[in-house]
């Protein structure tokens, strides 16, 4: 981290956001300051003012700048309003930093009632922050066909992977889950199961178990006190990350880190709510804890246990809960509930504890773009992806006619994954795009891309394509699939 101005403070990067952010933001700086950490703020803006400057990204260039210097964000909720901005701004800091790992830890708190109180639920899910479908390449195959790229790499999985238990570690747990789809995307997927598969056995002083990401949820609900670390893809994260604050009491009470190598951005899981914007009415603690999560990452691990402790004992006390625990019409001002914290600073909650941590080493993983380097590999074939009126029947039949003379054959026809021609005698609805498999007559062959290019003509000839995908071996291994019913 950047050494800041004044070496007996470290500089951090401040986002208020958008709607509850900046109240939120500013009741975790009061109790901060009133421990008394050297923390020198330094406030930059993203979000929906910039947005509406004109700022695409919403992430301004000063507060890019800011964040290379400190290394360390503390941010409130921030909004993509409709009408403005391409991206979520949110998601673009995510990306701009690398911060690949998205910590979102949830605990059982005193006097919160919720069905599991009292099961000593206490886990934190992991989860990978900067790939699989929040990539955003979408694209309209046709005008009724949206298609969106799902990218997972080993270099990602390796990362997160080897976070996830370095992270167990760090807080003295004993048990990692990796949930995953493998069983349905065996590539994207099953690339998590493998990673993890694989490096487990570097820790063997974690429970390392796979789970069906849906039987994760079914668990979740049903045994949640069974976590503790739960890895996962980005998609997966998000929606499981946000059952598991349910079971703790809401959004209110969900902090989360994205952690990098690099940088590190600390914030709630919640939105920006705007319809409590400015009512002093918003419950902080999320925001609060994220702080607390921040104090951890910056190795003040005394000044965070103060503040988590007084936290605990002011929920345990009861005096003062705010409007998402007891109601809106008897729940405590946000100040009132801050003031309270504040004022129960060096006292220790007597029915729950602090987790003792320690620094999380960060997994080092080699920056060489190519993580994965194959023996041999080949072309066999190529999928084309084509738009057309045509029933699957007749389009073949024109497929085959159209590639009668080139090196390639028609393999099948399939329409949204499953196969449709040849027919297989099952009864399956069809739309305007099917991918169109195209092999190599000669099996032992290597398609170049001028063969692949030639064939891309005879069947743009005729018909609209939308894009290709080579058909790839590595290692003798299919790197494709194969279609629901394909031989």
């Amino acid at each position: 981290m950047a050494a800041a101005a004044n070496p007996t403070k470290k500089t951090v990067t401040l986002i208020p956001g958008d709607g509850i952010g900046p109240e939120c933001v500013e009741s975790a700086r009061r109790i901060i300051d009133a421990v008394g950490v050297g923390i020198e703020w330094e406030v930059r803006h993203a979000g929906e003012s910039v947005f509406k400057q004109g700022v695409p990204s919403g992430v301004p260039v000063e507060t890019i700048e800011s964040i290379r210097k400190t290394r360390v964000v503390l941010k409130g909720p921030l909004e993509t309003p409709v009408g403005y901005g391409e991206k979520s701004a949110n998601v673009t800091l995510r990306k701009l930093f690398e911060t690949y790992a998205n910590v979102r830890p949830v605990r059982e708190f005193p006097n919160v009632p919720t069905p599991y109180s009292g099961r000593g639920v206490d886990l934190v899910v992991v989860r990978e922050n900067v790939e699989d479908l929040y990539a955003g390449i979408e694209y309209m195959q046709t005008p009724g066909v949206a298609q969106t790229l799902k990218l997972i790499s080993r270099k990602g999985c390796e990362k997160i992977v080897r976070f996830a238990f370095e992270l167990a570690r760090a807080e003295g747990r004993k048990k990692v889950h990796c949930a995953t789809k493998a069983n349905i995307m065996k590539f994207a997927e099953g690339m998590l199961k493998r990673t993890f598969e694989e490096v487990a056995p570097e820790y063997p002083d974690i429970e390392a178990n796979h789970i069906i990401v849906d039987n994760c949820a079914h668990q979740l609900v049903k045994r949640p006190e069974q976590f503790e670390v739960i890895v996962t893809t980005n998609m997966n994260g998000d929606i499981l990350s946000d059952l598991t604050s349910a079971l703790v009491g809401g959004l209110g009470f969900a902090p989360s880190a994205n952690i990098g190598n690099e940088v590190a951005i600390f914030e709630a899981v919640h939105g920006s709510a705007p319809k409590y914007a400015g009512k002093n009415v918003i419950n902080p603690t999320a925001v609060i804890l994220s702080m607390v999560m921040m104090l951890r990452y910056l190795d003040e691990f005394e000044a965070a246990a103060t503040i988590e402790n007084a936290l605990l004992y002011t929920l345990e006390e009861g005096k003062v809960r705010t409007g998402d625990v007891v109601g809106y019409d008897a729940g405590a001002k946000t100040t009132d509930y801050t003031d309270a914290i504040i004022a129960n600073l060096g006292k220790k909650p007597s029915t729950t504890q602090v987790r003792e941590y320690r620094p999380i080493r960060l997994p080092q993983v080699p920056a060489d773009p190519v993580f994965v380097r194959p023996q041999t590999r080949r072309v066999v074939g190529v999928d084309i992806f084509v738009e057309t009126e045509l029933f699957p029947e007749p389009l073949g039949q024109a497929l085959e006619t159209l590639v009668a003379e080139s090196p390639f054959r028609l393999k099948m026809i399939s329409s949204r994954g499953t196969k449709v021609s040849p027919p297989t005698g099952a009864i399956t609805d069809v739309v305007d795009q099917y991918r169109c498999r195209f092999l190599l007559r000669d099996a032992s062959g290597d398609a170049t891309d001028a063969q692949i290019l030639e064939l891309i003509q005879r069947v743009g000839s005729r018909f609209r394509w939308a894009h290709i995908e080579k058909l790839q071996e590595f290692d003798g291994a299919m790197g494709y699939t194969k279609a629901q019913g394909e031989d």
